[in-house]
């Protein structure tokens, strides 16, 4: 290592759960409430992994079912995209989201102190404001790449900016693209 100390970051999991809706397919997400980061923005369900015994594949089924009350068993999580996030203040966090295309249980407000409002949104309606992280993280699966870059600036907002970009997207080898899973 070379020069100071080790960069740490928190780990994010974030789940994409799709359904087939009238109109094409839908993606879950919910409004942060109370005292947490972005409160009244939309995000992808989502949590961190607990201590260093907790995988994330883990870490997500556990958020699935205390939040949102979804029942998802570990074969049906899916990698979509992993994303590397600075927010405006200046914290950074890594984000693994996983896709989810079977479930039990209907979603449902388990955490109201956290959480107000859960529904199914189109891709191309999504509900505004939304949390810009998740909204790059949503692009970058939306675009089939492995990896994201997502790092704001001072001064940007929390929510989604449609006149900002701060999104690189990585793109795989022609090999991890081949074999990337997608819902349907």
């Amino acid at each position: 290592m070379s020069g100071g100390e080790r960069h740490t970051v928190p780990v994010d999991v974030d789940l994409i759960t799709v359904r087939e809706g009238k109109k094409g397919p839908e993606v879950l997400l919910s409004r942060r409430a109370g005292t947490v980061y972005a409160a009244g923005h939309w995000h992808f369900p989502s949590g961190h992994v607990v201590g260093p015994f907790e995988d994330v594949v883990t870490a997500l089924v556990r958020e699935a079912s205390e939040e949102k009350g979804l029942v998802v068993g570990p074969d049906d999580v899916r990698a979509a995209v992993t994303v590397h996030h600075r927010a405006p203040a200046g914290s950074a966090r890594v984000g693994f989201f996983f896709e989810v295309c079977r479930w039990s249980g209907t979603p449902d407000v388990k955490e109201p102190k956290v959480c107000d409002a859960m529904d199914w949104f189109a891709f191309d309606a999504l509900p505004e404001p939304m949390v810009a992280y998740c909204r790059a993280g949503l692009e970058a699966y939306r675009a089939g790449v492995p990896v994201a870059v997502h790092f704001q600036e001072p001064g940007d907002m929390i929510g989604h900016d449609p006149t900002v970009d701060r999104l690189r997207l990585v793109p795989g080898s022609s090999a991890s693209r081949a074999i990337r899973p997608s819902c349907g």
